[in-house]
């Protein structure tokens, strides 16, 4: 079944978009990682399987589409991990880490919801303490043209939506410290965050567009990043 389905998900993003990915060397294509992405639209749970030929790719989704029935089928062939979003689930985070250290990838948007404006939101903690306490890299991508409006807007017009993936430097987030540990976090969620802003356009950045830490990510030279 879950060949079955990666074979339909190309084939109607084959029909409904055009995708361009840039960056593809980024991605490991093996071992874990924490691969970190801004959420834009509801195609975003499926396109990282369009995408990367990778069957170990895990990816949290909000506990309220457990009781979607089609959710609900595709999560149980394409890995994904329902969490509640809005309280510490510690079940799910041990999962996650459980999963990672047998070697699995997971995909994970730290916003923790869809940004109804394409704009980036404030990112939750919960990317930054799993890569902390994993220790496994961080993939920073960026996803472009999957809004929700547009996409129906250019089905409506038999007209394939312009996406993109764009695929930024791995990097490390540090263990956390006993002593002022929120703090550290917080620098850790920033830091995530910022380095998916600096893959997107001006328009996308959102809260984080006047962030010091982005505009330093800015100035540098590609891959100069750390």
């Amino acid at each position: 079944m879950r060949n079955l389905l990666k074979r339909l998900i190309r084939l109607v993003f084959g029909w409904i978009a055009d995708v361009q990915v840039v960056g593809r060397e980024n991605v490991p294509e093996q071992g874990a990682f924490v691969l970190v992405t801004n959420h834009i639209g509801l195609v975003d749970i499926v396109m990282f399987h369009y995408v990367f030929d990778r069957f170990d790719m895990f990816i949290p989704v909000g506990e309220k589409w457990e009781k979607n029935p089609f959710i609900r089928f595709l999560g149980k062939h394409l890995n994904f991990l329902f969490v509640n979003r809005f309280n510490p689930d510690l079940k799910a985070l041990r999962k996650m880490i459980t999963l990672m250290e047998a070697g699995n990838a997971m995909v994970i948007a730290p916003e923790g919801t869809r940004s109804r404006t394409g704009a980036l939101l404030e990112g939750k903690p919960g990317a930054a303490y799993l890569a902390a306490r994993s220790g496994f890299p961080v993939v920073p991508v960026a996803i472009t043209g999957t809004e929700d409006k547009v996409i129906l807007e250019n089905l409506k017009r038999f007209r394939k939506s312009k996406i993109t993936l764009t695929g930024g430097q791995p990097f490390i987030i540090p263990p956390l410290p006993r002593e002022n540990r929120d703090q550290a976090l917080q620098a850790a969620t920033d830091e995530i965050m910022c380095r998916i802003a600096a893959l997107l356009p001006e328009r996308y950045r959102g809260v984080y567009a006047e962030h010091s830490r982005l505009k330093e990510l800015l100035a540098c030279p590609p891959g100069a990043e750390n």
